[in-house]
């Protein structure tokens, strides 16, 4: 069960997961990103020092065929997690992704969440920059970082 809530324009605003592992957090999962939404859930919160992550649960159509989480769907979740990092520095305004680097650096498998963290570098009026990693049972999987080009809300 989730609920609407937060304000992003005429965008959809994110959904509040109110039970299941994922109770108390966030994700764009109402159909405005239906590539995201196939390829997750992904699901992300507002940590206690004001920094935001992201998460998902692995499961089996995450693998690819050597038994290792797909290295284009860490890309993809890493790509969300730019917008959930910098879900402040976004409010009020849409954004699409201008530019994105990865490099991978461990494999992931099905044992436990695979976590974003990062921050906002910086916001400029038009972009904004953001550095983050993915994470699974403290173990790093991927450095990411990318440029967010900021629209104005249709």
């Amino acid at each position: 069960m989730a609920e609407a809530g937060g304000d992003l324009g005429a965008y959809s605003a994110p959904v509040v997961m109110r039970e299941g592992p994922f109770a108390g957090w966030m994700t764009w999962g109402n159909g405005s990103d239906p590539f995201e939404t196939h390829a997750g859930p992904f699901y992300f919160r507002k940590q206690d020092d004001g920094r935001y992550s992201a998460a998902f649960q692995p499961e089996p159509r995450h693998l690819n065929g050597g038994g290792a989480l797909h290295g284009g769907l860490l890309m993809t979740f890493a790509d969300f997690s730019l917008f959930a990092l910098a879900f402040d520095a976004m409010t009020g305004v849409h954004g699409v992704t201008l530019t994105f680097n990865s490099e991978f650096v461990g494999a992931g498998d099905l044992d436990g969440w695979v976590e974003a963290q990062g921050a906002v570098i910086r916001r400029a009026r038009s972009v904004v920059f953001v550095q983050g990693q993915l994470l699974q049972r403290a173990r790093p999987l991927l450095a990411f970082s990318g440029t967010i080009k900021i629209l104005p809300a249709r």
